[in-house]
């Protein structure tokens, strides 16, 4: 139902409604691929009452029914700034949290659909950490729009002051000529300063930062099931520890 000037999703006022066994049908081809993690993204959906977050969460606890050991992570709308929303899915099992910020402050207008902002973005990431303890957050961003590296710097940090654990940075593809044009190609080593940088000096604990980098594809997904799996079994060493 948005019209972000990046994207070449197709947009609708009073889109179709979406599949009542889209859950349990996504959830059992998922557990049938015998994948260890799993990426469940959406389109907005401002024509739901909730934004599709049960769609999520419904999707999540059949797929963890299915297959407890699978970890999954939810690219997901702002879901209107509905806080409800965001806790309902950040408490229905899933492993990470990821929602985009998609550009610094400054550019967001020209490059989100206004119904989208900045603030909205830091809040949904911010709410889905405090929803549930342990739960990772991750969030991206694009370059080559136009951005300053002063920008780029400050949206780490509001990112980090939201809580965010993961961060991802990419290059901006136009996709079609009636979207907004490249302002730049940002060079590899350039990447590389923004995943040292925000390791190193912000603090995240992950970086995925090169040009063919997105929030869902080439993102360091083995790196961040290697460290969820090493976090819960930490955990569960823990318990049993304090049990006995």
């Amino acid at each position: 139902t948005r019209g972000c000037r990046f994207c070449a999703v197709n947009t609708a006022s009073t889109p179709a409604p979406p599949d009542e066994m889209e859950p349990e049908n996504t959830a059992a081809a998922v557990a049938a691929w015998g994948v260890g993690y799993i990426v469940l993204t959406s389109v907005d959906r401002d024509d739901m009452p909730d934004g599709g977050a049960e769609h999520f969460a419904r999707t999540v606890r059949t797929l963890k029914a299915l297959r407890p050991d699978i970890l999954a992570e939810c690219l997901t709308p702002d879901f209107q700034g509905d806080r409800a929303a965001v806790a309902h899915l950040a408490r229905s099992g899933l492993d990470v949290f990821a929602h985009n910020v998609e550009t610094v402050e400054r550019l967001q207008k020209r490059v989100r659909d206004p119904r989208a902002g900045y603030q909205q973005s830091l809040d949904v990431l911010r709410w889905a950490k405090g929803a549930k303890e342990g739960l990772v957050t991750k969030t991206s961003l694009m370059l080559g729009l136009g951005e300053t590296d002063e920008e780029i710097e400050q949206a780490m940090r509001d990112c980090k002051d939201a809580g965010v654990d993961i961060f991802t940075l990419g290059q901006y593809l136009r996709p079609t000529a009636k979207h907004l044009p490249v302002k730049a190609y940002v060079t590899p080593a350039k990447f590389d300063h923004w995943k040292k940088y925000g390791e190193e000096v912000v603090g995240f604990r992950y970086v995925a930062s090169g040009p063919l980098v997105r929030s869902s594809y080439k993102a360091g997904e083995f790196f961040i099931e290697t460290m969820l799996r090493g976090d819960r079994a930490r955990s569960e060493s823990e318990a049993s520890v304090t049990a006995a």
